[in-house]
């Protein structure tokens, strides 16, 4: 099975949002375009306490953009974001929610921070996505969302390390960018340890999707 995993598509990411991602709104209807195409469905959801210490906020004297050790790991302090129950951790309305399947929330623990849908940073807990999907028999996973050069991308280099064949719909992501370049960079990464990058109108994803299906 063919499995698509939408990322962090939340209004804290979204145009107003307390981490704007700019341009993110841009990528939901590319999303929505292609979420029909898959049989399987699931979206990762950051969901953090207000004291994770990933924000800039628990840090005296810290702003968001500065670098701390959190749990013996280089972390970048960003502002407030996606704090459990509030309306910015919701996901964004004009995604197609009746299509997913199944939530994994991720950044629940506020000593350490989880970018990717599988672990948390430190690999120390497990979101039990990998264990969903094989269950699930999923050979293939397809990942889309906010933002390439963080959540999606370390969603998809686990996936790698879980052994699913992995692509990146590159046009139905955005990035922080918080250095310039940055989203190049990700691809580059991405496609160093196994990513196979495609777009969404190339061609290539409906034929991906469709051989063996």
């Amino acid at each position: 099975m063919k499995a698509l995993v939408v990322v962090d598509v939340q209004n804290d990411f979204l145009l107003g949002g307390a981490l704007e991602v700019r341009h993110g709104d841009q990528i939901i209807p590319t999303i929505n375009n292609i979420i029909g195409k898959f049989e399987l469905v699931i979206a990762t959801q950051d969901w953090h306490p207000n004291n994770h210490k990933s924000f800039a906020s628990q840090h005296v004297g810290k702003n968001p953009g500065d670098m701390i050790k959190l749990k013996n790991l280089d972390q970048v302090l960003w502002p407030d974001h996606c704090v459990q129950g509030t309306e910015g951790a919701e996901f964004s309305t004009d995604l197609d929610l009746s299509k997913i399947k199944k939530v994994f929330v991720k950044g629940i623990d506020s000593e350490i921070d989880s970018y990717s849908g599988f672990y948390d940073n430190g690999h120390l807990r497990s979101t039990g996505l990998g264990d969903y999907l094989r269950e699930a028999v999923v050979e293939e996973i397809y990942i889309a969302g906010l933002a390439t050069d963080y959540c999606v991308k370390f969603t998809a280099l686990d996936s790698v390390k879980e052994g699913f064949k992995t692509f990146v719909i590159a046009d139905a992501t955005k990035a922080v960018n918080l250095n310039p370049g940055d989203y190049d960079h990700a691809l580059e990464e991405m496609q160093k340890s196994g990513v196979i990058i495609l777009h969404s109108n190339d061609g290539m994803l409906d034929q991906q999707i469709s051989d063996h299906y």
